[in-house]
């Protein structure tokens, strides 16, 4: 995901420690076949991956289109080495180039690219549909646009408790209070559409947890959503939106969804959509 920028992003809540980085790429491997499923680019056509982060998502793009030509780029030189060692690593035939860019204003020629790809990147940002919009000119006519996001409001351990809801409605509120949405997937068609793309189609990407499903349980439940409410829980004590014992609360309510007897329930969004006329020329 994408460094804080004052004015233009800086919803990044989660904070880029191992820890974090670790999180990323378990939530990836753990989720890939449900959120790639579908994506594949032709040999030889050229893909723009905008906001790679520690590249957690890049594996399996380049994965699932091993003839294509993939620009990954990222605001932040120390998440772009991240990547660009974890992509060596798992791929090391991947054809993926790395740049230091910003998306609001990426560094290519207009309908340079075939096709984008953006995930977990639009939350973060104060003004996603600008960056659409920015994007859109780099993409060829009836060249296409994925984007992935998630939406903490569909959120749904079993059991259930008040505590429970509390801590994950505090990372909503601490993300919405550095200029980010974490409930952006629901918007994910009226953004497209506003920044100017054709043929908009949504579809959810629900991911169910029980105890029939222990990778499931604890690749996604433990190890990605509980995680990360978790880490939150300094800023959210310190933002005065909550005591240390009613957070600890909280997860530990969340806890029992992944426990014996528990079921979590969460929904992404994919969306897929179609530019047939980029804007020409930097705003």
């Amino acid at each position: 995901m994408e460094t804080a920028r004052p004015g233009r992003r800086d919803g990044y809540v989660h904070g880029y420690s191992d820890d974090e980085t670790r999180r990323l790429g378990e939530q990836a491997d753990t989720l890939a076949a449900l959120l790639h499923d579908g994506t594949a680019y032709p040999a030889g056509s050229r893909v723009l991956e905008a906001g790679c982060g520690v590249g957690a998502q890049t594996v399996h793009l380049a994965a699932g289109s091993p003839g294509a030509d993939i620009v990954a780029i990222d605001v932040s030189p120390a998440s772009l080495e991240r990547a660009r060692a974890r992509v060596t690593a798992r791929l090391p035939a991947a054809r993926v180039r790395w740049r230091h860019a910003d998306l609001f204003d990426p560094p290519f020629g207009d309908a340079e690219f075939d096709h984008l790809f953006v995930c977990f990147v639009l939350e973060h940002l104060r003004d996603p549909r600008a960056a659409l919009t920015a994007l859109r000119r780099v993409l060829k006519p009836g060249g296409t646009i994925t984007v992935i996001e998630g939406d903490h409001g569909t959120a749904l351990p079993h059991p259930g408790s008040a505590a429970a809801r509390a801590a994950i409605g505090h990372l909503v509120g601490l993300q919405a209070a550095a200029g980010g949405d974490a409930l952006i997937g629901r918007r994910l068609q009226p953004l497209l559409a506003a920044a100017g793309y054709h043929q908009v189609q949504v579809r959810p990407r629900t991911v169910y947890t029980d105890q029939t499903r222990p990778a499931l349980v604890e690749g996604f439940t433990r190890g990605t959503f509980i995680a990360m409410v978790e880490a939150v829980g300094d800023a959210a004590v310190a933002a005065g939106l909550t005591g240390r014992a009613a957070f600890d609360r909280g997860i530990a309510d969340l806890r029992r969804a992944a426990g014996d007897g528990g079921t979590f329930h969460y929904t992404f969004f994919k969306a897929v959509a179609v530019n047939l006329g980029a804007p020409r020329g930097r705003a």
